[in-house]
């Protein structure tokens, strides 16, 4: 602790650092750790909870790790794959550019830090095709990936002494204006979860590494320990970027976890029943003309998860494996309560008829010696850790059914970033899921990848610019008067908190992640839009008379849901705006049109939509509050940097400037 400041009643411990990092997943780690490396020391992590957040507790059937192919005879370069990056749409090319440069570095960094990817006899790290790749990039360590990718980083950190603090949640992001009338950063107020006072970190950089804003939906696939912090951003006049574009499919609700891969491929029985577990129904069937089309589609969601708007039609005129995922929103929607039950074959039969189903799903099923059985029988014989993930968490798919739903799993968009990854605020660095990097389309496994390159190239600008100037650890400026008035901004909003009689706070927050996801998730009314964004708004302005808590152990949920507010005003914003200019459907998101088709005869009318036409791929979308009020632009997308420059002329500017 440095000092103590008073400010009304208040004593608030203030700590100053060269540099903050917040969050504790495999970005925010790798950026203290490259920042300690590069000889940055007077450094520290902030963070809600050193094993929370979602590297460390989420995965799949096989969690990818996307990066430059580093096997077999196929030719691969670093801009082939920065064009793949790249040709996702609305994506810049310089940052496509950076994560393709960095993840070979970065990918051995793990390599040698004890991440057990897989490698042949000779010593390649062999890989395979992904969604949306085209060369056999992708690599695993398993279900768990981004878990050893935090643990070994966080054995690095620790090893190094590096501070971290614990148990806070960021309540505000603390700024200051230059007098050429540039916002840089001057710290982070955060709350203390364990005193449930308030502290403040002083720093002119702060690596923003706090994930996605998981919290905006009820729907989610993200674990319960990871919340975000991308309210703070915003309020502090931070650029959002492709806010629109999201990936949803297929998960489990308990645990959170994503029934891709060979949870899909073993063919399960789909499953409706009422809210009481009662009226149970397989609902798939009667939407499909014969068993082994319904099937094939099943098996296609283990290599197509995501819910993407390009497969609801296959390119023959019919069905494409999201039709599925439509049709378990549908059941949701209707108040039901959707299972994959894998004791028994779909139609309950006892043998299923494998000749019915496409080359391509028996074949791959026929290779697996998995012809036989129910589900369950070949989960065990395909993958049998995939049984035993769930077994281990409380659900024995042997004995009972599954409960999924439809949920947001990843956010392309988010903070703006430049290809240092710095943001429109003066030394404020977004990486990781925070930054928003990826555009409509992104290979899976690429998002990893994104999170390594970005968090090594912030750190290692930061580190280089430290050693070149002296540190300033309290902002650019001394304007303390600004300082203490954002400080005491935050403490009234507190007391205001407890000052209403009002003890709804946690429900208020549930109810607007339940509409978030009925309205701004994978399918998207524009007119409900505009609804639900009214709603939003109306509380905002009201907070002190919509919201309270009965005492100060309710902050932590009243300072969250405000932040939740604040983002869900920029995503519907970003989304009401999106369907003015374009009326399509793109990525993961059906966006209501009139004018359009239905997915299949007889589905509500609220599912027609018109296919995307590409024609805003070359483009961003950009929002940011001026004057408390969501401003939306658009711009073109960079382009790749051409590769034209000499050697010399690179060896030069690398030794002169802050080259990274």
């Amino acid at each position: 602790m440095n000092e103590t400041i008073r400010i009304g009643q208040y004593n608030i411990p203030v700590y100053r650092f060269d540099v903050l990092i917040a969050g504790t997943g495999a970005a925010g780690l790798n950026a203290a750790d490259t920042l300690y490396d590069e000889g940055v020391r007077n450094l520290a992590i902030i963070t809600e909870g050193l094993k929370a957040g979602t590297s460390r507790n989420t995965g799949s059937d096989k969690q990818t790790y996307y990066k430059l192919s580093l096997a077999g005879d196929a030719p691969d370069s670093v801009r082939t794959l920065a064009q793949t990056i790249f040709e996702g749409g609305s994506v810049d090319g310089d940052i496509a550019l950076c994560e393709a440069a960095a993840s070979v570095p970065c990918f051995m960094k793990l390599v040698r830090l004890g991440v057990p990817f897989p490698k042949n006899p000779w010593g390649e790290y062999v890989g395979y095709k992904t969604d949306h790749d085209p060369a056999r990039r992708a690599t695993s360590a398993g279900p768990y990936t981004s878990r050893y990718m935090t643990e070994a980083l966080e054995a690095q950190v620790l090893s190094k002494g590096i501070k971290v603090f614990g148990h806070f949640q960021i309540v505000k992001l603390l700024t200051e204006k230059l007098p050429s009338g540039r916002v840089c950063v001057s710290g982070i107020m955060c709350l203390n979860l364990d005193t449930l006072d308030f502290a403040v970190f002083q720093s002119s950089r702060i690596i923003l590494a706090t994930g996605g804003p998981a919290g905006i939906y009820s729907n989610t696939v993200y674990p319960e320990s990871q919340n975000g912090a991308t309210g703070a951003a915003f309020e502090a006049g931070a650029l959002g970027k492709n806010l629109t574009e999201w990936q949803y499919g297929l998960a489990s609700i308990k645990p959170r976890w994503n029934v891709s891969g060979t949870f899909m491929q073993v063919l399960p029985r789909f499953i409706s029943t009422d809210k009481d577990k009662k009226d149970e129904k397989e609902f798939l069937a009667g939407y499909f003309g014969n068993p082994g089309q319904m099937l094939s589609l099943v098996f296609l969601k283990g290599y197509q998860w995501p819910f993407d708007t390009q497969k609801i039609i296959s390119s023959g005129g019919g069905n494409g494996s999201s039709i599925i995922d439509i049709l378990v929103y549908l059941e949701t929607a209707r108040g039901r309560r959707v299972f994959l039950d894998y004791r028994q074959n779909p139609g309950a039969v006892k043998n299923l008829d494998f000749m019915s189903l496409s080359d391509e799903a028996r074949n791959y099923l026929e290779t697996a010696g998995a012809c036989f059985g129910t589900p369950y029988e070949r989960l065990v014989k395909m993958n049998s850790p995939a049984a035993e993930f769930y077994r281990t968490r409380g659900t024995d798919l042997s004995l009972q059914p599954l409960e999924i739903a439809l949920c947001a799993q990843h956010n392309n968009g988010g903070l703006a970033v430049d290809s240092r990854w710095s943001s429109n605020i003066e030394g404020l660095f977004p990486v990781g899921e925070a930054a928003g990097t990826h555009g409509v389309y992104r290979p899976g496994g690429s998002a990893l990848n994104a999170g390594q390159a970005g968090s090594s190239r912030a750190a290692s600008f930061i580190a280089r610019e430290l050693l070149r100037s002296k540190p300033q650890t309290a902002g650019n400026t001394e304007d303390t008067a600004a300082l203490n008035e954002q400080i005491l901004e935050v403490l009234n909003r507190a007391a205001s908190f407890t000052g209403n009689g009002m003890e709804n706070a946690a429900d208020l927050l549930a109810e607007i992640r339940r509409k978030m996801s009925l309205f701004g998730g994978a399918f998207r009314n524009p007119q409900k839009i505009g609804e639900a964004l009214d709603e939003i708004r109306d509380i905002k302005i009201h907070f002190n008379e919509r919201a309270g808590i009965k005492d100060k152990a309710g902050l932590s949920i009243a300072f969250r849901l405000w932040d939740t507010l604040v983002c869900q005003e920029l995503y519907l914003s970003a989304m009401l705006d999106f369907t003015a200019k374009s009326g399509r459907s793109r990525g993961s998101a059906l966006y209501h049109n009139k004018s359009g088709m239905l997915p299949l005869p007889g589905l509500p009318e609220e599912l027609a939509f018109l296919p995307d036409d590409c024609r805003l791929n070359a483009s961003v979308q950009e929002i940011k509050l001026e004057d408390g009020k969501p401003v939306v632009s658009w711009r073109a997308v960079h382009p790749v940097p051409a590769a034209d420059e000499s050697f010399e002329l690179v060896w030069k500017n690398y030794r002169e400037e802050n080259s990274i």
